[in-house]
């Protein structure tokens, strides 16, 4: 994976506790403790996958020991319609508490990766590329420029600290363009 783990686990245990707080009142009530399952990720449309990794992690947090997965499919590959991407098997109340989070991570890298992977077959033969920014969503910016990059989109600077950019408001708070751009180079 190239998403930092440490960073990865923080998001994903942040969405579980959202989502789960302190029980999963219906699982956790209905599904005796010891009932294994197994579980596939179909994918639902075709497109670009990315997150397979981030999404299978949510159920080894889940579930440290016991939980296998068979994964067939890779970041970056070409999804059709009914693709089996993986399936799982573990415990089924950790599949059944972990598969909203997992689901909406994957969904969400995934559409990223596909818009992108459908803007850069646009600009295909130009001189035009395609780049992530930083309007990201709080939280999720490794993951969603990740995304960007599994589409075949370029990086262009992570946060504020990679590379001065001067924007109008820069400009018009610096006294114009000559002004900023004096105060830059020293």
């Amino acid at each position: 994976m190239l998403i930092n783990s440490i960073y990865a686990d923080n998001i994903i245990k942040t969405a579980l506790l959202e989502d789960i707080n302190y029980l999963d009142t219906t699982t956790d009530y209905l599904i005796d403790e010891e009932q294994e399952d197994t579980a596939k990720f179909l994918a639902k449309s075709d497109g670009v996958l990315c997150g397979i990794e981030i999404a299978l992690r949510v159920f080894e947090i889940l579930q440290p020991t016991g939980f296998e997965a068979k994964v067939y499919k890779k970041d970056g590959d070409l999804l059709k319609k009914g693709d089996i991407i993986a399936e799982i098997y573990g415990k089924t109340r950790t599949i059944l508490k972990g598969e909203r989070t997992a689901l909406n991570l994957i969904q969400h890298m995934s559409g990223i990766a596909t818009a992108t992977h459908n803007a850069v077959e646009i600009v295909k033969g130009t001189n035009a590329s395609i780049a992530d920014t930083r309007k990201t969503l709080p939280g999720l910016r490794a993951l969603q420029k990740y995304a960007v990059t599994v589409g075949g989109g370029r990086k262009h600077r992570y946060n504020l600290s990679d590379a001065a950019m001067l924007k109008d408001n820069h400009i018009d708070a610096g006294g114009g363009i000559a002004n900023a751009v004096a105060k830059l180079k020293t």
